[in-house]
């Protein structure tokens, strides 16, 4: 829901970011690659109930995801690139779901949850991504194309931020986290239906 927002409003701050990692030439990839490291280590921080450290890590990791797409942009995107980029993302979003999982027993169902409508909702625009190719639809310069919805990206940290900083209430925040990404799969349909019809 803020993501076209926030993408407006930090593109200058990050891509001005991005010039010194160019200048000591770090590629997007590396750059993914060592964000990707750090968010595995705010999964083990997470599970080891490292709650702060975690958290810490989680946002170096956002931030590591925040500055290769303009990195990528300052060199040479690839569609390998936008690849692994997902690819790394969704495996820390959904490791830290285990993480808390495992840290806390009683939030596993809810976990459970919230990894059911991430499969759904990521299905659906990862399918609508291949067909907005093929129909050649215009994105935004992403590497896929994101329908919006209530609970994207930077939902996700904010979610995220919550449930590190209050562990003791991460059960009923992954319930209200699941449901919303539920929605968000319900508005990301019908989006695609109205665009596929």
């Amino acid at each position: 829901m803020l993501d076209a927002v926030f993408r407006a409003r930090l593109a200058g701050p990050l891509d001005r970011a991005a010039i010194p990692l160019e200048r000591i030439g770090l590629g997007p990839n590396t750059l993914t690659g060592i964000g990707f490291a750090v968010g595995v280590a705010a999964c083990v921080a997470i599970a080891f109930e490292h709650w702060w450290l975690g958290l810490v890590l989680w946002i170096l990791n956002r931030l590591a995801d925040g500055l290769d797409g303009p990195l990528a942009r300052r060199t040479a995107p690839t569609d390998l690139g936008g690849l692994l980029d997902i690819l790394a993302d969704f495996a820390i979003y959904g490791g830290v779901v285990v993480a808390v999982g495992i840290a806390l027993p009683e939030a596993r169902l809810a976990g459970l949850v919230v990894f059911l409508m991430y499969y759904l909702s990521g299905s659906s625009f990862l399918a609508f991504s291949s067909l907005a190719t093929k129909r050649r639809m215009e994105g935004d310069g992403r590497s896929l194309q994101f329908p919006a919805g209530i609970a994207e990206g930077s939902e996700t940290i904010a979610a995220y931020i919550l449930i590190l900083a209050f562990p003791s209430q991460a059960e009923p925040l992954l319930w209200i986290w699941a449901v919303l990404v539920g929605i968000t799969l319900l508005q990301r349909l019908a989006i695609i239906t109205r665009l596929l019809h």
